[in-house]
Formats: structure tokens, C-alpha cells, sequence
């Protein structure tokens, strides 16, 4: 069986990430996302275990300290980790697995896991973007005013990151980010695992 591989997909609240991911999932059952451990509240309409796997912040730090988390970040006061075991696991099995990571978090994936592929997803323009913030309706106005400011900064790192895809059409972009996957199961070293005996047949 081949391995999976392991995907870094970043983008500034807002930007469509969170929709992209979960339309690519119906799609393909060979992608799965990891389910991030969070101290934030959760929000109406989430689901602990499926959403985020919510923890207090005593649990959070206990994690930490038993080298839990293969990345962990604290984003708007917030504490974000992806469980090390989880990713190892679906790997071996084969599974593609997404990780939904700021750019910090991207950084410690890179260290740890340089194999790994990221992804960094764009609003086609600000207006738009404090639009989707706006139009969600889940959060204050100071809260958005404070996620625009930090966008731009987040943005900024979109030059680390192997794939660009921008979200202004949905349906375009869901397909270059699908193209991505596909194509790298493509690749010689996927192909050979995965379809040895063709190889062997053929060559022989």
C-alpha cells in the first residue's frame, strides 16, 4: 500500500478554506482532514470530535507537555494542536490527510515533516473577504475588524507554500485543489507502490 500524504492547507479566516475542504472530502474518500484539539468556545452548529476536538486550557497545556501534538499554534488568543498519533496512523494507512494550519503551524509541519505538501488559499480581493466575515454573521464587529487586520499578514506567507489557489469561483477553485491531489498520486514513486504488479507484468 502506498502512503499517504500529508497536506498543509492555509488561508486567511474568511478565505473559503473550511468549505473547500469539506466539499474536496465528498468528493474523494481517500482525503481525510485532521480534527484539531482547541480551547476556543465552540460555535453554534460545531460538533466536538468533528469540528474541533474542544479541551480546556489545563488539558491543552497537559498535552503539551507529553509531546502530544505534532504542531500547535495560539491564534486570536486561542489554542490550536494536531495530534501526532492521528496523522502517523491515517499516513500508514494510506489516507491523504489535510491539516486546516495557520502559517505558524505550517512552519513546525515543515521542520518535523519536510515531505509534506502546503497549500495556501486567496480571497480574490479584500472587499470580498470582509464580506464572507461579515456575511457568516458569527462574530462581533471588533472581532472582524481584528481578523482583517491580521489577514494581511497571514497573507503574506503565501510564498512558502508549494500550491496557490484562489477562491473567487467555488466550484474553480474546488477543482484546482482537487487537481493537486490527483496529480500527485501520479507520481512515479506513488504509481510504483501502489500498481507494483502492473509494473512488474509489463516489464517482464
Amino acid at each position: 500500500m502506498a502512503k499517504g500524504t500529508l497536506y498543509v492547507v492555509s488561508a486567511p479566516s474568511g478565505a473559503g478554506k473550511t468549505s473547500l475542504v469539506k466539499a474536496l472530502l465528498k468528493q474523494d474518500d481517500h482525503i481525510v482532514v485532521s480534527v484539531s484539539h482547541t480551547t476556543r468556545e465552540m460555535r453554534p452548529g460545531e460538533t466536538d470530535g468533528e469540528d474541533y476536538n474542544f479541551v480546556s486550557q489545563e488539558r491543552f497545556n497537559e498535552m503539551i507537555e507529553a509531546a502530544e501534538f505534532l504542531e500547535f499554534a495560539e491564534v486570536f488568543t486561542n489554542k490550536y494542536g494536531t495530534s501526532q498519533r492521528w496523522v502517523e496512523t491515517k499516513l500508514a494507512q494510506g489516507k491523504d490527510v489535510i491539516l486546516e494550519i495557520d502559517w505558524q503551524g505550517a512552519q513546525q509541519i515543515r521542520r518535523l515533516m519536510p515531505e509534506c505538501l502546503s497549500i495556501f488559499i486567496l480571497p480574490p480581493s479584500k472587499e470580498a473577504l470582509q464580506a464572507r466575515l461579515t456575511l457568516r454573521g458569527q462574530d462581533a464587529e471588533e472581532v472582524i475588524a481584528l481578523r482583517m487586520s491580521e489577514a494581511v499578514s497571514e497573507m503574506s506567507h503565501y510564498a512558502e507554500y508549494d500550491y496557490l489557489v484562489i477562491n473567487d469561483q467555488f466550484d474553480t477553485a474546488l477543482q484546482d485543489l482537487h487537481g493537486i491531489f490527483l496529480a500527485e498520486r501520479l507520481k512515479i514513486a506513488q504509481q510504483q507502490d501502489r500498481c507494483g504488479p502492473l509494473l512488474s507484468a509489463l516489464l517482464s
